[in-house]
């Protein structure tokens, strides 16, 4: 059964469009009962529409040590503003654990092996 998180896409880094995987980014409180990991999963709009999502549940340890837990979803072909909105993200089969990379580039090469293995399972 598929875990969810709900909450308004915020501003990030903006490091996910320069990776070429924009994601959504919700906070979220200590209170969310999820593993950090990658995950294959949903996203439901304001405006209904679901769309098939990579997520990515934690602290983003490639880039930091610490700091705060975020879901990042990378809605798979897709490409609207979705700043301000409140979306649901449901989060399904765990695909990886989160790990730190040697470099962007191998970061990237991960996140399209994921991507392309999310979208195996929900084939």
């Amino acid at each position: 059964m598929a875990s969810y998180v709900e909450g308004i896409v915020v501003r990030g880094d903006h490091r996910g469009r320069t990776l070429g995987s924009p994601t959504a980014n919700l906070r979220i409180g200590p209170n969310v009962d999820l593993a950090d990991g990658v995950y294959a999963g949903v996203v439901e709009l304001e405006d209904g529409t679901s769309h098939p999502a990579a997520i990515s549940v934690g602290r983003r340890p490639h880039y930091y040590q610490t700091g705060e837990r975020l879901v990042e979803a990378y809605l798979l072909d897709f490409d609207r503003d979705i700043y301000g909105e409140t979306i649901r993200v449901e989060v399904g089969t765990l695909v990886r654990e989160q790990r730190s990379f040697g470099s962007e580039d191998e970061l990237v090469e991960q996140i399209a092996r994921d991507v392309e293995a999310i979208r195996a399972l929900q084939a």
